[in-house]
């Protein structure tokens, strides 16, 4: 589960390490938790708050309000054209709000995306490393 409020960019660390990660690798990324000042956060908060999420209490940046507090992501399916996924967000452990998504290996993207950039940019890095490890795995 990753915070709610982080923007993927670029995976980190080495093929196999991270494939438990919600977002399948190490992400760094931008903290997105207050719009008009996005921050790049410390090495030591990567992984243990932005790449797994339930940061409330721990993040100094994490909004105090009621809101999301994770994301989580599931591959549902893979045709070889099509990998559809679900996601979930969470807050205090519950489905805050949750749906399919269908990325198109032809294109590259979401048929229909979220709303929300970051929710996007998220489902997008799962994706990736997905289909990064699929490819490692059969030796492309």
């Amino acid at each position: 589960m990753a915070c709610p409020y982080f923007y993927p960019v670029t995976a980190c660390g080495r093929a196999g390490e991270n494939a438990l990660l919600p977002l399948g690798d190490c992400w760094t990324g931008v903290c997105r938790a207050a719009p008009d000042t996005p921050w790049q956060p410390e090495e030591a908060a990567l992984r243990p708050m932005c790449n797994l999420g339930y940061a409330r209490g721990n993040c100094a940046r994490f909004p105090a309000h009621d809101g999301p507090d994770a994301v989580r992501f599931v591959i549902a399916n893979d045709d070889g054209a099509i990998v559809k996924i679900y996601y979930v967000v969470e807050s205090d452990h519950h489905p805050f709000s949750h749906g399919p998504l269908n990325y198109s290996r032809g294109p590259g993207g979401f048929g229909s995306a979220p709303e929300d950039e970051i929710l996007t940019r998220q489902a997008t890095a799962y994706v990736e490393s997905y289909l990064r490890r699929k490819s490692e795995a059969l030796g492309r």
